[in-house]
């Protein structure tokens, strides 16, 4: 009976022990905004499982095109119905958590043409959703820490000239840092945003191991993806971070057992010096995963 009883006060001690030494510094991001079906933005911060919000998508912007913001059935951003958003996010930001704008996404619908369109993109998001001013702010007067660029289609050419305008702003007294994060493809490197990353003016890049089969989890093989995320440590981004589905469903493929992340992934990839945390996609499809993956994250 004794040793029953030091066996389990052993076990136990060790659990506790790895959950310390698994949750130093990690976070999670998380994408909010592409399905009405997901809780609200306050609830998603008061959750307390996320350090970043990727507010999605600004779907629509560059070569003149009038920009549009499209957050699914949350409110309607082209009448005004978004304002009302400014206190939650003020909350969320309260709580210590960043909220970026994520630009871009699947749709094919955003473009630069030129060093001036990036500028004159970079212009219209500093005056409507950063420190900068203008009269027609979709999320109302609440200040977003940054912006996350997701490019997914359409050019390949001056996304590092936007990166380059946006970080510029930063330089002007008593205004807001802009922090800067991008979300490219597992294959390394990233066709379309290789060149932003390499301005070396990115915060955190959250890499996608989904829905890119040379390089995400499946069959139970993580060669791969561990050998893709070595590779993905060379970029000079400050934190680098796993980005997965929250579950089964949230995408075509790439998502992990969190037995399989936490036994066998963590341990890797955790070593290097640039590793941040998880990014997932998405908020509606996270019913249980990130409470489950937090403490070792």
């Amino acid at each position: 009976m004794a040793s029953k009883v030091q066996s389990h006060l052993t076990n136990t001690i060790f659990f506790f022990l790895l959950l310390i030494s698994s949750s130093h510094g990690g976070i999670i991001s998380i994408y909010w905004g592409q399905n009405s079906g997901e809780d609200n933005l306050i609830d998603t911060c008061i959750s307390q499982y996320y350090g970043i919000v990727n507010i999605a998508f600004l779907t629509t912007f560059g070569n003149g095109q009038t920009p549009v913001l499209n957050l699914v059935d949350h409110c309607d951003p082209a009448s005004g119905g978004c304002v009302s958003m400014s206190s939650d996010i003020k909350t969320c930001q309260g709580l210590g958590i960043k909220v970026l704008l994520s630009i871009g996404g699947p749709t094919v619908s955003y473009t630069l043409t030129s060093v001036e369109d990036a500028r004159s993109v970079a212009d219209y998001l500093w005056c409507n959703f950063l420190s900068g001013q203008s009269t027609s702010r979709p999320l109302g007067d609440a200040i977003l820490d940054g912006i996350n660029f997701d490019i997914e289609t359409g050019t390949v050419e001056y996304w590092d000239e936007l990166a380059k305008a946006l970080s510029g702003f930063s330089s002007q007294l008593g205004m807001k840092e802009v922090y800067l994060a991008a979300t490219p493809r597992c294959p390394f490197p990233d066709t379309r945003l290789k060149d932003a990353i390499a301005t070396n003016l990115f915060n955190h890049v959250q890499v996608q191991f989904y829905n890119s089969p040379p390089c995400q989890y499946s069959n139970n093989n993580t060669v791969f993806l561990k050998s893709t995320w070595n590779e993905w440590t060379t970029i000079q981004a400050e934190q680098l971070l796993l980005g997965l589905p929250a579950a089964l469903d949230a995408a075509d493929g790439g998502y992990i057992p969190p037995d399989v992340l936490v036994n066998d992934i963590f341990p890797e990839i955790k070593a290097s010096s640039k590793y941040g945390g998880v990014m997932l996609w998405s908020r509606f499809y996270d019913e249980w995963y990130s409470e489950f993956i937090r403490p070792f994250v």
